[in-house]
């Protein structure tokens, strides 16, 4: 097996609907280089078309065959905007490793099942490279969750320190590096409280609550805090993983309505509090005096880190200090497990989603 440093790219879409991170790596058996990135917002549009395949409604097969093909798309774009703007040829990418949109999880159903959009073969045929995606299912397929798949990649990362990875994106997780490693969805990170805020701010350029400060202007409600709370995933024991299907506006109208009246800022800033507990009581119960990595759009939501920090008894610092930027982890991750395919590496790892055995994750897109 070569150790010599070949370039991938991650691509990622996460449970945010924001846009796409690109990320352009050089990786080998023993480390990982962040060489270039870049950020594509999804225009309006799309990611509506994308929201509404979150919940059920008519049509969605053929609607999810249109997003299906939009997505690889501007997948393809984003991977052409990255290498023009860093003058870097196709042929020179080993591969592209496409996370996909994920529109349902739902592993724990008798016929479990996950469900990632954005056709690999369309995005291969575009850019000239080979692709690696669907890396989920296999993991499925061996009776496991799916999810999470980054904790294999933050053990690497980690270099044999013990410590805990912690992701704030549209769903929160923690990656735990210890003797064994373990991995877990907290619940909602960044998901519910940018889908409120869109709710009320139509008409605003900004699709999340900068810096918290709108959150910052509402009181937390206890009483809904509490019936929040009470969502039987939050009682669940790890191995587990959720999706943003589970945590929608939907589930959060439904449990608003018993509070009436209540300011949709007092909302925000519960909902921020919801983030914040959850995660903080994760942390606290496996991870207490342990050094935290941070990372995801999350870290950048002051006031949620405040709340955050308020709860946690770990320390917090950025995932820069290991080399790469927060915001560009997940693809990172996603870049990393391509490689783990092309050389046929296992990706997963049982103790964290359940599986009967550790696989080579993906499946690979020719482009020709």
């Amino acid at each position: 097996m070569s150790s010599r440093p070949e370039r991938y790219i991650g691509l990622m879409s996460g449970t945010s609907v924001d846009g796409i991170d690109a990320a352009l790596l050089e990786i080998d058996n023993t480390s990982i280089k962040l060489i270039a990135h870049h950020e594509a917002v999804f225009d309006s549009d799309l990611q509506q078309q994308i929201l509404d395949l979150f919940e059920p409604a008519n049509n969605e097969i053929d609607r999810l065959g249109q997003v299906d093909i939009a997505l690889a798309e501007a997948y393809a774009q984003a991977v052409k905007s990255l290498l023009q703007q860093n003058q870097i040829e196709p042929s020179t990418i080993r591969a592209i490793g496409c996370h996909g949109q994920t529109i349902r999880h739902r592993p724990n159903l008798d016929k479990g099942f996950t469900l990632q959009i954005g056709d690999a073969n369309l995005l291969a045929t575009q850019c000239g490279i080979e692709v690696v995606a669907d890396f989920r299912r296999k993991d499925i397929a061996l009776g496991g969750e799916g999810a999470p798949l980054s904790p294999a990649f933050n053990a690497f990362l980690a270099q044999g320190e013990k410590c805990a990875f912690l992701n704030i994106g549209g769903i929160a997780n923690i990656s735990l590096i210890d003797t064994e490693v373990q991995g877990w969805d907290t619940g909602p990170g960044n998901g519910l409280i940018d889908a409120w805020f869109r709710r009320h701010h139509q008409q605003h350029k900004q699709s999340y609550d900068k810096n918290g400060s709108w959150a910052k202007t509402g009181q937390c409600s206890e009483q809904l805090l509490k019936l929040l709370l009470q969502h039987s995933y939050f009682s669940k024991r790890a191995p587990k993983s959720t999706g943003k299907e589970e945590f929608t506006l939907g589930w959060l109208d439904s449990i608003v309505e018993q509070e009436h009246p209540i300011s949709p800022e007092d909302v925000q800033a519960t909902l921020v509090e919801l983030s914040a507990i959850s995660i903080a009581n994760e942390l606290n119960e496996q991870a207490q005096g342990l050094k935290v990595y941070v990372s995801g759009g999350g870290i950048h939501n002051k006031y949620l880190m405040q709340r955050l920090s308020k709860y946690s008894k770990s320390q917090l610092c950025s995932s820069a200090e290991l080399g790469i930027n927060p915001d560009w982890m997940e693809a990172a991750a996603f870049a990393w497990l391509a490689q783990r395919f092309i050389t046929r590496q296992t990706g997963n790892i049982p103790s964290v989603t359940g599986a009967k055995r550790s696989a080579v994750l993906g499946s690979l897109y020719l482009p020709d």
